[in-house]
């Protein structure tokens, strides 16, 4: 071009320009100033290392934080009992939460060391230790639960040890990596009075300097949970910090980790639901000692309620299970009776998200069923641990009954430790027995077809609604139902989708609880019986090979529902549950790989899902956030 040319080309644009009004940001890009999160996340919030007791009493000598996070970014780990061991895709974030009773007391007693054998129980636990003996190990066994009982713990490491907290939180600090790997320091309380677990793992957001500033809470200081929450508020008010706590496996908690009372026998106030809803804001709801959604004798016309149950014991074995522990137990009559508590008293207590997580007590955060690294050193892959006895004789459980499970989904902004800490506390999270698929959950008054299929579905969902984990926007005028929008995509090299389904629970005005499960979407070109049930999606499993088919189901289900049933008188919560179609478990694969023998009843198939978070309406008046 030129000169002559340039200049009047020049002289054009500017003069277009100065009679041009530029389009506003928000006018024209809608994502200018909506800063919602686009990436889920993977992460365990829930694993043990060779400093936590157990771990370190049944095999894990050496493995430590800084492993367990190796291994979770992908890295190749030698295991405990000598194989290598790698997850066929990394992890985003971890949590090791070490248990706080008796923390990084048993590598310093299998060292002998010096200061500690000064203690005759820690001399006679060296040697136990280091002779094998079973019969001094049983008997080391009944002292360390004596000593949980009697609140009272046998040994203790002296002031001028180092610190193994700090061990912890400073190999946190190394191996986190902003945008790339978020490694959150964290601790388990293991309180468990007569038997019964209320167990909370403990998140921090924060980094090694402002987690030194204390040592963590253990149910030495107390079982009630109170006064763990007590010691989280201080924590923040003299550090600045930020904390919450996760309740787990309240299937083992003899009735009492979603009582109607509180942990001393009193009645809920309004000053602790405040209190529990301010600082357990999720909830462990499938791990591998068991899936804590839903028992099949509290609703028995869910065909899939029966999902890894465990309920004959509670957690240390000593007193058998009966009936009437089952509803406060489990996380959908739990935030059924959240819905009663609220209508007497204003707050929802139960006003929880959903995630899972391992509880591994191996350092390897990995639970794919062709993959799975166990519960204990005991559980690695061989030929003979799924007939291993699991606990007491009397209770006739093989560890063929582990459940591969799970992981926590959290939907955040970017993959650092407060994005991820800030989506927990807003409950934008869910959980899966283990596989990665991508699950959205939006709830609103006016969602639509074209909302669902628009190719900024999420950013209309937020515009539009709230996201999983929030209470539904107030009612306006005569709208006569929330509209839900759910949509799940499979993990790409897992299996097809079979269902989703919305599972509504609500309290009427006599203050009785309810539920309904309601198919939203489903593959193939099934119909719902006269009964309205759903004909199961079909079986490609080959349990002889371990092989199956993503010949039936679909690689994505959404839908756009209305609750048809809705009163708006009535406080009610939904959350979705994504169900994949037959896959064989892990035993199956031991079998094949291995040539083991599997229990007789082994169960050989299984449907892994997710669940999300919550979405809850409250009638106008409730005070609940």
């Amino acid at each position: 071009m030129n000169n002559i040319l340039l200049t009047k080309a020049l002289f054009s644009s500017a003069l277009l320009l100065a009679g041009t009004t530029l389009a506003r940001a928000d006018a024209y890009s809608p994502w200018a100033d909506h800063d919602y999160p686009q990436q889920v996340y993977w992460g365990d919030t829930h694993l043990h290392t060779a400093t936590s007791l157990d771990a370190n009493l049944f095999g894990v000598h050496n493995l430590t934080a800084a492993d367990a996070y190796r291994f979770a970014r992908g890295e190749t780990v030698t295991s405990s009992t000598g194989l290598r061991a790698r997850m066929s895709q990394p992890l985003d974030f971890l949590v090791v939460a070490d248990h706080a009773e008796y923390l990084g007391v048993m590598p310093r007693v299998r060292a002998g060391d010096p200061t500690l054998m000064q203690n005759d129980t820690a001399r006679r636990w060296r040697d136990v230790l280091a002779s094998g003996d079973p019969v001094g190990f049983g008997r080391m066994m009944l002292d360390i639960g004596a000593s949980y009982a009697s609140g009272t713990p046998l040994v203790t490491l002296p002031a001028s040890l180092p610190s193994p907290w700090e061990a912890n939180t400073r190999m946190a600090d190394e191996a986190n990596e902003p945008g790339v790997f978020s490694a959150l320091i964290g601790f388990e309380w293991s309180a468990m009075p007569n038997g019964n677990n209320l167990h909370r793992v403990v998140v921090l957001r924060d980094n090694a300097s402002r987690a030194n500033q204390v040592t963590p809470f253990s149910a030495f200081d107390s079982e009630d949970p109170e006064a763990l929450w007590r010691y989280l508020a201080d924590y923040e008010q003299n550090t600045g910090g930020q904390a919450l706590a996760i309740p787990h496996n309240g299937n083992l908690s003899g009735g009492l980790m979603f009582a109607d009372k509180r942990a001393n026998g009193d009645a809920i106030t309004v000053a602790y639901a405040r209190e529990r809803l301010r600082w357990e804001p999720l909830v462990e709801v499938t791990q591998m000692k068991g899936d804590g959604e839903a028992h099949p004798l509290l609703s028995p016309t869910d065909e899939f309620a029966d999902y890894g149950t465990w309920d004959q014991y509670n957690i240390d074995m000593s007193t058998a299970q009966e009936d009437w522990m089952q509803r406060f137990q489990y996380v959908r009559p739990a935030l059924q009776t959240g819905l009663r508590v609220e209508q007497q008293t204003g707050v929802n207590p139960f006003q929880f998200g959903m995630i899972g997580s391992t509880d591994s007590h191996t350092a390897l955060a990995a639970v794919e069923e062709d993959n799975f690294w166990g519960k204990m050193s005991s559980h690695e892959p061989s030929a003979e641990r799924a007939s291993r006895l699991w606990g007491i004789p009397e209770a006739e459980m093989s560890s063929a009954g582990l459940l591969a499970a799970g992981y926590a989904a959290v939907w955040a902004t970017e993959n650092t430790r407060e994005a991820l800490f800030d989506a927990m506390r807003r409950r934008e999270v869910y959980a899966t027995t283990g596989p990665r698929m991508r699950v959205r959950f939006f709830g609103g008054w006016d969602f639509s077809e074209q909302d669902l299929t628009a190719t900024d579905s999420a950013l209309r969902g937020y515009r539009k609604g709230v996201p999983m984990g929030a209470v539904l926007p107030t009612r306006k005028g005569a709208q006569p139902a929330p509209v839900f929008m759910a949509q799940a995509l499979k993990e790409p090299e897992g299996a097809h989708l079979d269902r989703l389904q919305v599972v509504k629970g609500w309290v009427d005005s006599w203050g009785e609880t309810h539920e309904t499960v309601y198919d939203v979407a489903w593959s193939g070109a099934r119909e719902p019986n006269a009964e309205g049930k759903l004909p199961p999606v079909g079986n490609t499993v080959d349990t002889d090979t371990g092989h199956y088919a993503n010949t039936i189901g679909s690689a994505e289900l959404s839908a756009v529902w209305t609750d048809p049933d809705f009163d708006p008188e009535q406080a009610a919560v939904y959350y979705l549950r994504v169900l994949e179609i037959p896959t064989p478990r892990w035993p199956v694969h031991d079998r094949v790989r291995l040539q083991a023998d599997l229990p007789a009843g082994t169960t050989l198939t299984h449907q892994e899902r997710a669940y999300t978070s919550p979405i809850w309406y409250q009638p106008e008046g409730s005070d609940t956030p």
